[in-house]
């Protein structure tokens, strides 16, 4: 069966997780080829960069992690072991070809990630928070699972930041003492190479630890 198109204009309007699966069920066998090569998607590669520059390691747990894009580049960098976690288990499939993973976990954010408190020692992401998608909501869920002193390394799309109130979520976890050393630099999301309406897209990437 010949797969849909990827389009970030439907992506970015998805209203629920069962939207959310439906999706990515049908981009699942392309999305590598289809989207990230020809958009030039560069980010899943800054964040791993960012989470390395901030002496991240592993367990790391890559969030959202689709099609393992942002695993593969961690594991180019040496930190492992790595675990997956997605709504889609079509995607998770895909990363799992990439065998860089120890293990893969199908998950709705919004209602948490099966593990045990205190399970990783770093946590990215690289395409989940932005519009359409999750937002805020689900950072007392992922500090849960993370242990002291825990890296994270989050890109969060700029506009998405500003309409959702995520640094304004991360900032108050600062100053309720729940995170510490937060910086949020702004990267592009699409390399040079990019073309059409979102080739200029920035993301904020998210990096703290866990107190």
């Amino acid at each position: 069966m010949a797969q849909k198109p990827i389009n970030l204009t439907a992506a970015y309007g998805l209203e629920s997780p069962e939207q959310s699966r439906q999706l990515y069920a049908d981009w699942a066998d392309s999305y590598d080829r289809s989207f990230a090569e020809e958009a030039n998607y560069i980010l899943p590669e800054q964040v791993a960069r960012m989470f390395a520059a901030a002496d991240g390691q592993g367990p790391v747990l890559d969030i959202g992690a689709g099609t393992g894009l942002c695993g593969v580049a961690l594991d180019r960098l040496g930190i492992s072991p790595i675990d997956a976690t997605d709504i889609s288990p079509e995607m998770l499939a895909q990363a799992l070809r990439k065998d860089v993973y120890r293990d893969v976990i199908e998950a709705d954010l919004s209602v948490g990630v099966p593990v045990p408190r205190a399970t990783y020692d770093g946590l990215v992401s690289s395409g989940t928070f932005t519009h359409g998608h999750v937002g805020p909501e689900v950072l007392p869920g992922l500090l849960r699972i993370a242990k002291p002193a825990a890296v994270f390394a989050l890109a969060v799309n700029a506009r998405f930041s500003v309409t959702s109130g995520f640094t304004a979520a991360l900032n108050r976890l600062q100053d309720g003492n729940w995170i510490r050393g937060l910086t949020l630099p702004e990267v592009a999301i699409y390399g040079p190479k990019a073309t059409g309406p979102h080739q200029a897209d920035k993301a904020l990437i998210a990096v703290f630890s866990k107190v």
